[in-house]
Order: C-alpha cells, then structure tokens, then sequence
C-alpha cells in the first residue's frame, strides 16, 4: 500500500485513503525545480513501552495496540518503532532539455534531497516494487501518465518521456527515504508547443468504458467530506465481469485521486481480498470538499489499463 505527507496539504488533510498530498513548486522551464516535502509526523516514533503502530498511507495515525486500523482510510496499523527520523526531504527535478517541448523526448531526472543536508545519499525504499511513482497530469487533469524513474550511477532517477502536446502539466513523485516516511513531491512543467484544449469537468461521471472494458465507480455513502468511506470498482468487459485481474505493481489495483486544482492528491489501494475481480474494494475519506477526477488502473490480459471518472465531494 502506499501513503504520504506532504505541506500544502498534509496527508491527513483532505482525501484520504492511501494517500499522498503535496506542496507547490515554482514554475516550469527553469532547469532545476525542487518541491519540500514533509516526514511524517512528530512523535510517530515515540511510545513509553511496547511497540507503535502506525498505518502506512498515514504516519500520523499511530497506536500501541496491535490490530487496530486507521480511521481514515480502514488500513491495519502496522509495526513501525521507526517511523520518523525526524529529517525532511525535498525532490529535485532536472528537465534535459531544460525547454520541455510536446513531441520530444525529454529527460526527467529526479534527485531526492534531505533539507539542510542537501549533499548527502537519499537511499529509497522499494514500494510496490518500485522506488519512485511517477504521476503525470494535464493541469485541466483531462491526462493521466504513470512512470517509473529508474536509478542511474550518478545518483538520480530518470526517465525518457514524450509529453503528446503542449500546455501546463503537473508532476507528482511517490517515495520513501530509508528509514522515513512516505513523501510526496510535486512539480507544475509547462510544456512548448500547440497545447492541448483544456477540458472543464463539472458533473459526476461513474462509468468508463474503452477497448471493450467497462468499469463502474461506486461509494457506500453519499460523497460527503469527514466520513470513511467504502469506494468500490466493478470490472467487467463486454457486459461479461472479470473475474481474472492480475497484479499490477503488487495491487489488484491503483486509484489516483486528483483535486480539481491539482493540489491535493491521493493514491489508494485495495483492501485485502481473495478474489480477481470483478469488484475492487477501496477505503478512503475527503476532508476537504470539491470536484476530483479519480483515475483507476488495473492489469488484465497482459495489459495495463487506464479508467477515468469525476466525482464532486459536499462538504
């Protein structure tokens, strides 16, 4: 499962499920942009006896009693005496070119940093058998991207992508530094060249379909802001359900969901089940209210495919 925290909106701020929130960047040709991020909170290593245990979406959530699951996003807390180191980190993003361009390929280096120590190794920790999620979305959120920076010797983590057209994209990176908690960065890019035609999504839209699949988004409760909430995915393809889903990067299924504004974000994972589908359980909560795009992917038949919806939360 995955997790987060982050200052603009602290992970316990806002969506929450197994979530990530994030901090604003400066802008978007400059040649080196670096985003603050936030460890987890004060205290989550701290504990007069026993163990602590904390839920790995949300660091803040702890408890010395074994078996309890968080209340934010239904996740069992696990054991982790470690939790925070007390330090706070930072993500370097290097663009080569440093004039992005629509249609060629670009370089994205990645570079975790510790505040005030900035010269010093940031060792990641594999998470869902990879070091560095990367989330790419148009600033309209009408594109959603999923890649995964790889290390190099010089001690970054790149990636070889080609943005399709121009316009204002945002970039989010999901880690964890050895030893810490889960960080989120986050980085506005403007892209040259003709840019995409924003699309303005309004009203609730709980079914997608493409390539023959369909997928219906569901809740357990009305979408309303400080409650957990049950989130369920149907996956059928060609009116048939599937019943065979593969795994894809150690889940049955990911679930990104996106403020309308881009600033708040948050990655889900399913709960623990026996079965490949159709259906995906979720546990999340909003605290903040407002239209999200949630963006789902799941594996079937040796490909990874990529579901879209919008809900609007009430406050």
């Amino acid at each position: 499962m995955h997790r987060l925290p982050l200052s603009l909106l602290a992970v316990a701020s806002l969506l929450t499920a197994a979530s990530c929130s994030s901090d604003s960047a400066s802008s978007s040709a400059t040649d080196t942009i670096t985003t603050p991020t936030n460890g987890p909170a004060e205290g989550t290593a701290d504990h007069a006896g026993g163990h602590t245990y904390a839920c790995p979406m949300h660091p803040e959530v702890t408890s010395t009693q074994d078996g309890e699951k968080c209340p934010k996003c239904g996740m069992k807390l696990e054991h982790n005496d470690a939790v925070s180191n007390g330090k706070t980190y930072e993500m370097k993003l290097v663009p080569t070119p440093t004039q992005v361009t629509a249609g060629q390929p670009t370089t994205l280096a990645f570079t975790p940093r510790e505040t005030g120590n900035e010269s010093a190794p940031v060792p990641l920790a594999v998470v869902h058998e990879k070091k560095i999620h990367l989330i790419i979305v148009s600033k309209d959120l009408g594109q959603f991207y999923h890649e995964h920076p790889e290390y190099t010797a010089a001690g970054d983590y790149k990636v070889q992508y080609t943005f399709p057209k121009g316009g204002d994209y945002v970039l989010f990176q999901d880690y964890t530094p050895t030893g810490s908690g889960h960080q989120l960065g986050r980085q506005p890019l403007t892209v040259k060249g003709t840019a995409y035609a924003p699309v303005k999504f309004k009203n609730d839209d709980m079914q997608w379909e493409k390539d023959g699949y369909q997928a219906t988004l569901s809740f357990d409760k009305d979408l309303k802001v400080g409650q957990l909430l049950g989130m369920k995915i149907n996956i059928s393809k060609g009116g048939q359900p599937v019943t065979d889903l593969d795994n894809y990067l150690g889940a049955l299924g990911h679930v990104v969901v996106i403020s309308e504004d881009t600033q708040n974000y948050l990655h889900v994972h399913p709960n623990d089940q026996a079965d490949k589908g159709p259906n995906i359980g979720f546990n999340t909560n909003f605290e903040k209210p407002g239209l999200y795009r949630v963006f789902l992917q799941f594996n079937h038949a040796g490909k990874i495919h990529t579901g879209d919806f919008t809900i609007n939360v009430k406050a």
